[in-house]
C-alpha cells in the first residue's frame, strides 16, 4: 500500500494533461446525453444510466437506502474521460417496482452486480464504490476477483464490525446534542410512515460532521431531499426495509470481517479519504493495507463526499491510478 496526501493546488490541477479544443468539444458532445436502460433481474428491472466514453466503471451507490441521484451532477465530471454506468440498486429508485424487500439480501445484490456487469458486456469492468458502494464492491470482488479489472473506494464505509464500533463512538461525539434530536426525528411517525421532510431533516443531521465546507452540504442536502421527495412515502419505506435486510447481512452480524478475506485480492485498487470525513481515517487505512494493491490517497480539506467537495483532486488521482496501474499492466 502506498500512501500520499494530495493538496488542492493549481499544480496538482495541472497534473492532469488537458485534451485540446477539439478534443474536449468532440468529448463533450458525446457525454452530453445520457444513456438509459432496464435491467431485468427476476421479476423486477434495476434502472441503469450510462454516460461518457472510455474505461468502463460500474458506479455503486452508497446508502444503502439511497439510489444513485446524490452523484449527479458531479459525479458526471469525469465522463469525458471514462464511461460511467451508474444503476439504482434493488428497491431503490428507479429500481424499486416489483422488489419485496425480503427478497434483496447481499447474494442477490452482488448477483444484481453481475447482472449489470453481463448487460452491458464487460468482462471485468472497474467498480467505483461510495460509501456503502464500497462494502458492495468488496463483497462482489472476494467472489469474482476475475471479473473486476480495478476497483476505486471513494470515502470507503467499515469493512468490519470493530470499526464500525469506532465509527458510532466518534460520530456521537461529533453529534453531541444532535444525536437526541436525529432519534426523536427516527422515533417519529412522520419519519416511520417515511415522510420526505422527516427524512431530509434526519440527514441533514446524520451528515453535519460530514463535510467540510458549508456551501457543499447545502447543496448535497438540496439534492438528497428532492431525491427523497422524488422517491416517495412508499418508495422511502422500502428503501428503508431494504436497507435493514443487508443490515442483517453485514454490520449486524458480530464477526463480521471483510479485512483478512482481502488479501487474497490482487486488483488494482484506488481508496479515497477526505481528512474530514466523519468515518474515522482508520476505516479506509484498514482497508488499503490489507489489500495487497492498494494505494490510499488523502484529500485535504475534503469530507465524505469527496467527489463533490474536492473535484479536481478527484480527477487527478482517478488520472494517476489509472496510468500508473496501466503502466504496470503494459508489457516490457
Amino acid at each position: 500500500m502506498r500512501t500520499r496526501l494530495i493538496i488542492a493546488s493549481l499544480a496538482a490541477a495541472l497534473v492532469t494533461a488537458l485534451p485540446s479544443d477539439s478534443a474536449r468539444a468532440l468529448q463533450t458532445k458525446r457525454t452530453a446525453a445520457p444513456r438509459e436502460s432496464r435491467i431485468p433481474v427476476g421479476k423486477a428491472s434495476l434502472y441503469s444510466r450510462e454516460i461518457g466514453q472510455g474505461q468502463p466503471i460500474i458506479v455503486l451507490h452508497g446508502g444503502p437506502d439511497f439510489d444513485h441521484s446524490y452523484l449527479l451532477p458531479d459525479l458526471d465530471r469525469l465522463a469525458n474521460a471514462f464511461r460511467l454506468i451508474y444503476y439504482d440498486q434493488r428497491g431503490r429508485g428507479r429500481s424499486a417496482d416489483h422488489v419485496l424487500p425480503e427478497e434483496v439480501t447481499l447474494v442477490s445484490e452482488v448477483d444484481d452486480l453481475d447482472m449489470v456487469r453481463q448487460h452491458f458486456n464487460l468482462e471485468s469492468p472497474a467498480l467505483l464504490g461510495h460509501s456503502w458502494g464500497t462494502v458492495l464492491a468488496l463483497e462482489y470482488a472476494l467472489r469474482h476477483p476475475e471479473r473486476v479489472s480495478h476497483m476505486i473506494l471513494m470515502n470507503p464505509a467499515p469493512a468490519a464490525t470493530s470499526d464500525l464500533a469506532v465509527f458510532r463512538k466518534v460520530y456521537a461525539q461529533k453529534l453531541g446534542a444532535d444525536m437526541d434530536r436525529q432519534r426523536e426525528i427516527v422515533a417519529s411517525a412522520a419519519y416511520k410512515e417515511g415522510d420526505p421532510e422527516a427524512l431530509a431533516a434526519r440527514y441533514r443531521l446524520h451528515f453535519k460532521p460530514a463535510l467540510k465546507r458549508p456551501a457543499d452540504y447545502e447543496k448535497l442536502m438540496a439534492t438528497m431531499k428532492a431525491g427523497f421527495v422524488r422517491q416517495g412515502k412508499e418508495g422511502i419505506v422500502k428503501a428503508r426495509a431494504v436497507e435493514d435486510r443487508l443490515m442483517h447481512d453485514t454490520w449486524q452480524v458480530d464477526s463480521y470481517d471483510l479485512l483478512p478475506k482481502l488479501q487474497t485480492l490482487s486488483i488494482p485498487t484506488l481508496v479515497i479519504r477526505g481528512d474530514h470525513d466523519f468515518f474515522p481515517g482508520e476505516v479506509a487505512a484498514h482497508i488499503a493495507r490489507a489489500l495487497p494493491n492498494a494505494q490510499l490517497v488523502t484529500l485535504r480539506n475534503c469530507g465524505h463526499f469527496a467527489y463533490l467537495e474536492c473535484p479536481g483532486e478527484v480527477r487527478s488521482a482517478f488520472h494517476d491510478f489509472f496510468r500508473r496501474t496501466q503502466a504496470t499492466e503494459r508489457p516490457h
